[in-house]
């Protein structure tokens, strides 16, 4: 394949998605050519995106790092590719990689916005990276406390992190809640239990997390809340009205509703705290091999245009879905396709 072609996969009109063919240019100095082994699909943010519901209003705050064209289409769109090095600084080359870069075979970004997936996470995992920075910034906003009470609405990839991540403070109790009771012997594994909606029996929760994306699961949140509690909203809902109970004991019981979101880090460490650290972080968060479970299908890059068109209409039960690119196979065939763990943090 020539290092000039490549195929993005683009939304061209809400719901309705092609992958198109597109000319590269010759890498500059300081730009590399990777070549994609696996993307993740976030079905939240994407398949938002793919049906059209980004508001007017979040076009610039939508924008995704290496997206081509606008909201609503046609654009290309996507934030965890993960790929290896084929060109650029020659210490580089062969290097396995993340890149905040939309779903394509073959790019041409800085070297500066790449960083190493590290040796023991294997690249398949590491699609997981974005999700993982966002469940980071989540309990940053919101942080667990040792000892805490913590519901967490939504068993999606986002709320299965931030329950793995807050179950691992001391003596801290975590329920993930979630319609799909398939969900119950994940939520073990990641060191929580698992209701339904409606089942929780206690109002008495020290911190509350909503990641399911459903109105209703935020009027439950405050219900569950304790008095003085923070129920932190990582859910961002489009262009969907929200109606929330804010009468009733809202006030008596001096709620807080806090909102988190991935592209604004919380003041006390935003200065120590660069992008570039917070996702090495992330990256070596992934080393745990039960984050497996979150992925829970595959396909080929080929196939994106139906796979993105099922998981848009049909989101039940779908965690991370992962893209394939044909570079994957030999890749998987290597006898050490590891990476280099050093980090360069910018």
């Amino acid at each position: 394949m020539s290092d000039s072609h490549a195929r993005a996969f683009w939304t061209l009109a809400p719901g309705r998605g092609a992958i198109e063919d597109e000319t590269l240019p010759v890498p500059g100095p300081d730009e590399v050519l990777i070549e994609n082994l696996y993307s993740g699909i976030s079905r939240g943010s994407e398949t938002l995106v793919f049906n059209g519901h980004v508001p007017p209003s979040q076009y610039e705050t939508m924008r995704a790092p290496f997206q081509a064209g606008d909201f609503p289409a046609p654009v290309k769109y996507g934030y965890a590719s993960v790929g290896r090095i084929v060109r650029g600084p020659e210490a580089r080359i062969g290097e396995t990689v993340f890149c905040l870069h939309p779903h394509q075979d073959r790019f041409i970004v800085p070297a500066a916005a790449t960083l190493p997936v590290p040796a023991d996470v294997p690249a398949a995992r590491a699609v997981l990276a974005a999700n993982m920075e966002t469940a980071i910034n989540a309990t940053w906003d919101a942080p667990p406390h040792t000892g805490d009470r913590i519901a967490v609405f939504g068993a999606g990839v986002v709320g299965c992190l931030i329950a793995y991540l807050a179950a691992r403070t001391a003596g801290t109790r975590v329920t993930l809640i979630d319609p799909d009771p398939d969900r119950a012997g994940l939520a073990q594994s990641l060191g929580a239990a698992w209701c339904a909606p409606g089942e929780l029996e206690t109002a008495d929760h020290d911190l509350v997390f909503e990641a399911s994306g459903a109105p209703e699961a935020l009027r439950e949140a405050l219900a569950v809340a304790g008095h003085e509690a923070t129920i932190a909203v990582v859910s961002w809902f489009g262009d969907r009205d929200v109606p929330l109970p804010l009468g009733e004991a809202f006030h008596s019981r001096r709620l807080t509703l806090r909102s988190t979101q991935v592209g604004g880090v919380a003041p006390e460490r935003a200065a120590r705290w660069p992008h570039a650290r917070r996702l090495a972080l992330a990256l070596e968060l992934l080393a745990d091999p039960i984050l497996d479970k979150l992925i829970s299908g595959q396909s080929g890059f080929d196939d994106l245009p139906a796979t993105l068109t099922r998981l848009a209409n049909e989101p039940s039960g779908v965690l991370c879905h992962r893209v394939r690119y044909p570079a994957a196979e030999q890749y998987e065939l290597e006898p050490a396709c590891t990476a280099s763990t050093s980090v360069t943090i910018s």
